[in-house]
């Protein structure tokens, strides 16, 4: 990819954590936004995802959340590398929630 490419994506990126923002309190139009601007498989894959995170950061061995999620040891394995990142996304959000 270009950096001009890049650029533009990056921008496109931050145009859409602007509208979260916008309608973040009107719990009812971020979830019909999400449900139509994600496929009818990734809307359900997210959930899956937040909660990989969480049971992770619970102290939750992989094999116990393949389980319980019914879900590949392969699909945590992203998940808990992303968590290693003390810095990131999911762990100031863990943090902030109270997990």
């Amino acid at each position: 990819m270009r950096i001009g490419e890049r650029k533009q994506k990056d921008a496109y990126a931050w145009e859409l954590v602007r509208v979260f923002s916008k309608i973040a309190r009107e719990r009812e139009l971020l979830r019909a936004f999400l449900e139509d601007i994600l496929t009818p498989t990734e809307y359900k894959e997210i959930p899956t995802r937040w909660q990989i995170v969480k049971q992770l950061a619970r102290g939750i061995s992989q094999r116990e959340i393949a389980k319980n999620l019914h879900v590949s040891i392969a699909t945590i394995t992203r998940g808990s590398r992303e968590l290693l990142d003390k810095k990131g996304g999911f762990q100031q959000v863990i943090k902030k929630i109270g997990i």
